[in-house]
């Protein structure tokens, strides 16, 4: 019976203190954010869903994208640190439990023979069941697993960001190559333009129709563009195999889709509401790093508490393997232990402070990342905006480009003007096509980067609150 009574006490003890645990509860901090985006357009609508690469409307980047989240190295290892999280958690909460173990032993031993017993043989066979179990009065044991488990959930998280970070790098590297593409066929065609330039001065200047000076600035200026149309094609094979990597392949060519004024521009509806950001797996990583830095707190400050642990054997022991079971073969024994810090040095403050300063720092991290994304998509809204602006002034740009070209051209065939302005008309005609293919690029990347500002773009029941309020305000 008192054995009994003993093991019942530590029962009772356990379940009546099972809900204390020392050390502070998380709560998530307050954090001022906005109720919108100072960029959003207000005029703009779409719908969307999480696979946002598909509004650009290009069944290549499509394909691509999907080829990349399968075959990711990056992507892949850390789907491996989310399983060697996993394993951490199973580890933290099986000390929760009661240990069980199984043992089976057996020795033969032989003494020799003295001048006063004869040899002795004797055999020992020994099988044995031993349970231990640590009673988490003081929850040391429920905050690791606590911690454990928030640190499973943020590299869950950080497996999504990776996933998104290369979904956005895989759009953005396509889009950067059609529009280095587009500024290679427009070097091509400008090379071959100012080939034939350069072919017809040379033949005028055989003719004395033309001086040497027109002759030497015909080639220089071809020499530009076949300068500049080496470069991108360099640009391009670079290009190529960045895209091969992210794809987790050797490098090799990329198949090609929609040219860069063919991919579709998805619009961004108005009133994007802050909460969005929500959603962003970084932001829910730099939490759950909170959520478990808090709970080392709790795991530190329990080390000042008595450790209390239960430990049993029960089994057999016979010098017969055939009598292992019977008789007076049993044995077992069972006992309590506790233990508690009387002086250690500081050891146990210098875990809780080095505890509280994680805390802080998580804390602190926290409210950075948070910061950091609003001011990620108020770039890329802000470099949405602006971007398209400037696409419609080169546009602009580019079209009476093209007619001062012509006329100048036909101007110099007339007579009436010299061939440095020919010259001045086509040069700025080149570089302003170069730059409206770039334009058109960093617009299309810009939506890219708010889609990955906002976690992996907008629901689209954004659209319909947006209407609804904007139907609204007319009615006011």
């Amino acid at each position: 019976m008192p054995r009994c009574r003993l093991v019942s006490c530590g029962l009772a003890c356990g379940v009546l203190l099972a809900a204390c645990a020392v050390g502070p509860d998380y709560h998530r901090p307050t954090v001022e954010t906005p109720a919108a985006y100072r960029y959003a357009d207000a005029s703009a609508s779409a719908e969307t869903t999480q696979a946002w690469w598909s509004q650009f409307n290009d069944p290549v980047l499509d394909a691509l994208v999907e080829k990349a989240t399968l075959q990711n190295k990056d992507l892949a290892i850390a789907a491996a640190r989310v399983d060697e999280y996993y394993g951490r958690l199973m580890s933290a909460s099986s000390a929760l439990y009661p240990q069980l173990a199984a043992g089976l032993s057996g020795a033969r031993q032989r003494t020799p023979a003295t001048a006063v017993t004869p040899p002795f043989e004797s055999t020992q066979v020994e099988a044995s069941l031993m349970a231990s179990w640590e009673i988490d009065l003081f929850g040391r044991l429920r905050r690791l697993r606590e911690s454990a488990r928030a640190d499973l959930l943020a590299t869950k998280y950080a497996r999504q960001a990776t996933l998104i970070s290369l979904q956005a790098s895989v759009a953005s590297a396509y889009i950067s190559l059609r529009d280095l593409d587009q500024r290679l066929l427009i070097a091509r065609s400008t090379v071959d333009a100012r080939s034939s330039a350069l072919s017809l001065f040379q033949e005028r200047f055989h003719g004395g129709v033309v001086s040497q000076v027109q002759v030497s600035q015909a080639k220089s200026e071809y020499a530009v563009a076949l300068a500049s149309q080496h470069s991108i094609e360099q640009q391009i094979a670079l290009q190529e195999n960045a895209i091969s990597l992210l794809l987790g392949e050797n490098p090799g060519p990329i198949p090609r889709g929609k040219t860069i004024d063919q991919i579709a521009v998805p619009r961004i509806p108005d009133g994007l509401p802050s909460s969005l950001l929500e959603q962003r797996p970084d932001i829910r990583e730099a939490e759950q790093q909170l959520v478990s830095a808090n709970a080392q707190i709790g795991a530190a400050r329990a080390q000042y508490f008595p450790t209390i642990s239960l430990t049993g054997l029960f089994g057999s022991a016979s010098t017969a393997l055939s009598s292992l079971w019977t008789g007076s073969a049993k044995v077992w024994s069972y006992a309590g232990a506790a233990s508690v810090p009387i002086f250690t040095g500081g050891a146990i403050a210098g875990s809780v402070k080095q505890a509280e300063a994680r805390q802080q720092e998580a804390l602190l991290a926290y409210q950075q990342a948070i910061q950091g994304a609003f001011a990620d998509v108020e770039d890329a809204l802000a470099g949405e905006q602006r971007s398209s602006d400037q696409l419609a002034a080169t546009d602009e740009q580019v079209a009476a480009l093209h007619q001062y070209a012509s006329l100048s051209r036909d101007l110099y065939e007339g007579g009436y003007t010299s061939y440095l302005e020919v010259l001045d008309a086509e040069r700025s005609l080149f570089n302003a096509q170069l730059t409206q293919s770039s334009l058109q690029a960093q617009r299309l990347n810009e939506i890219v980067s708010l889609y990955k500002a906002l976690g992996h773009g907008w629901p689209a029941e954004t659209e319909q609150v947006s209407s609804t309020h904007a139907a609204a305000g007319s009615g006011r």
